[in-house]
């Protein structure tokens, strides 16, 4: 069907035209909600810009800024800093694509690990966000590995997590467990599937 202009009209909107509005929206929300201030912040929104240039794990930009503003909007109860809570978002991202593992998946087991907290530490001793314990430092030949920095502890955590998801042949709930250390439970595996499900699916 033609319009006056002789343009083919169609009911469907233009899906990129979608995405923009729709990041838009999010980025407006997310820099001007009473959370973060009354104005928008222009560092922070400078910052969310070089963020998703960097985000080369991604196909798109769009899809860069949506992942990113929304996931920083659920990461804000637990760190408060938008700066902190977009690079650590960037990482997770890369690092959990890089090895072929979901992202949100990554996030819920570092909700469960340490609540995001970089310096948490364990009872047995595991360290920082994705609480990895620190004799694999020594084990592949690097004592000198700082496990409370972010982008450190999550390229640990994610490689012995995706072993041990190859190792049960994609079988997350026996992979979550030998991650906590609780094989034959499944009550570790059961919080972390929770927290998945209810905020970062």
């Amino acid at each position: 069907m033609m319009n006056s202009f002789g343009i083919a009209h169609t009911n469907m909107p233009n899906p990129r035209l979608v995405r923009g509005f729709v990041v838009l929206c999010l980025v407006i929300f997310t820099l001007c909600s009473p959370v973060a201030s009354a104005n928008p912040d222009p560092e922070l929104a400078a910052l969310l810009k070089k963020t998703v240039n960097q985000a080369s794990s991604f196909e798109d930009k769009y899809d860069a800024e949506v992942w990113l503003v929304d996931m920083s909007q659920r990461l804000s109860r637990f760190v408060k800093d938008p700066k902190e809570r977009l690079t650590m978002l960037r990482q997770v991202h890369r690092l959990a694509t890089a090895h072929d593992l979901q992202p949100s998946l990554v996030l819920a087991v570092m909700e469960v690990e340490s609540h995001f907290d970089r310096f948490a530490v364990s009872r047995v001793g595991a360290q920082g966000v994705m609480q990895v314990m620190p004799f694999w430092k020594n084990e592949i030949g690097r004592p000198e590995d700082n496990l409370t920095d972010i982008e450190t502890n999550i390229t640990y955590g994610v490689t012995i997590l995706k072993h041990y998801l190859d190792r049960e042949k994609g079988r997350w709930p026996e992979a979550l467990a030998r991650y906590n250390g609780s094989y034959g439970s499944y009550r570790y595996s059961t919080k972390v599937m929770d927290a998945w499900q209810k905020r970062w699916k």
